[in-house]
């Protein structure tokens, strides 16, 4: 083992050495280690190790309840993605005993490439058109995961598509009310959470088709090649389940950039002139899967309601002092532009 890698917390690599070789994988000293920045609290490390280059992804040290789960439940559905058409990191390795680095793992394939919510690269910036692409690469991508039959690719178990959409405004509803439960938290000022929730047991779809999805899927959760237009990988898969797919496409449009009268938007892609407009994004959709969009209007203001609700969470631990208090103040401010936009979209829906 190199005397020049980093330390990390909760990876311990003489015994990663060993489990690797128990496996069959590559053997070799562990070498260039380094840490990756993401959108949630896993730790990424990438490393090489007998000519390959890994990204080890597992739980943080002081993991929530049900931290292995989740990651056990990332690496069935990236096994599940092999060889199918949708741009994922193959999976390369999966470990679910927790004794080995004191919690479950996966290796996965390194990726490389840029994430747009991070900045653009000169070629993608100067380019409005190769913009337009990375657009329609988006929707390409969760129309063929909506279009994978997951009995046959394995994941049959994986979630309780019977009831899911009845069971949205209730789940969530509870979570905003469990937030009550934190010490200074005023209770949720968001002008009408009720009006949007009725709205949306009023108009619920009764006929579709379940399927795959990835459940958290915007800007923040992809990979671009760094030489064209190309979508490289979805990534953060730990949300995923059987449910409808087109919750993945009202949520991308929940979260394109655009300015929001008294809130922000959840992601921003600088610059953003080119992408293609939401009515583009629906239209490739129908372009691409069999699946009825007619009513995508209410899919957008279920992913609008469910991620403000999220969000909002952060905004009460800030208030009991468990979170930071800019970053729920801004979370907040972005739970206010979402119920808005979810507003707009109900009058139009």
């Amino acid at each position: 083992m190199s005397e020049s890698l980093i330390e990390v917390e909760g990876v311990d690599y003489r015994k990663l050495a060993l489990w690797m070789d128990g496996v069959g994988l590559a053997p070799g000293p562990i070498e260039n280690a380094e840490l990756l920045t993401g959108g949630t609290q896993n730790i990424l490390l990438r490393f090489e190790r007998g000519g390959v280059e890994y990204v080890l992804r597992r739980p943080p040290v002081h993991k929530r309840a049900n931290s292995d789960e989740t990651l056990r439940r990332e690496a069935r559905v990236l096994a599940a993605l092999a060889g199918s058409d949708v741009p994922h990191p193959t999976l390369l390795g999966a470990c679910s005993d927790v004794d080995v680095l004191g919690g479950a793992f996966i290796l996965m394939e390194s990726i490389h490439g840029f994430n747009p919510g991070n900045g653009l690269p000169e070629l993608h910036a100067s380019d409005p058109k190769i913009r337009h692409e990375m657009g329609l690469e988006m929707v390409d991508a969760i129309a063929a995961l909506g279009s994978l039959d997951y009995k046959a690719v394995g994941l049959e178990g994986f979630g309780k598509p019977e009831g899911y959409l009845e069971r949205q405004v209730p789940r969530w509803r509870a979570q905003l009310e469990s937030y009550d439960q934190l010490d200074g938290y005023p209770g949720p000022q968001i002008p009408g959470v009720e009006e949007v929730g009725a709205w949306l047991e009023e108009h619920r779809p009764s006929n579709w088709k379940p399927g795959i999805i990835h459940g958290d899927f915007h800007f923040l959760n992809v990979l671009f090649d760094n030489e064209s237009s190309k979508l490289a990988a979805v990534v953060d898969w730990e949300l995923s389940t059987i449910g409808d797919p087109l919750l993945d496409l009202g949520w991308l449009l929940a979260t394109w950039p655009q300015k929001v009268e008294g809130g922000t938007p959840v992601t921003q892609v600088q610059p953003f002139d080119g992408f293609p407009k939401p009515d583009e994004l629906v239209a490739r959709y129908g372009e691409r899967s069999d699946r009825d969009v007619s009513a995508i209007g209410w899919y957008e203001v279920l992913a609008c309601y469910k991620l403000g609700i999220i969000l909002e969470g952060t905004y009460a631990r800030a208030c009991a002092g468990k979170a930071s208090k800019d970053t729920g103040d801004v979370l907040h401010r972005s739970t206010l532009g979402l119920f808005e936009r979810a507003h707009t979209r109900m009058s139009g829906a």
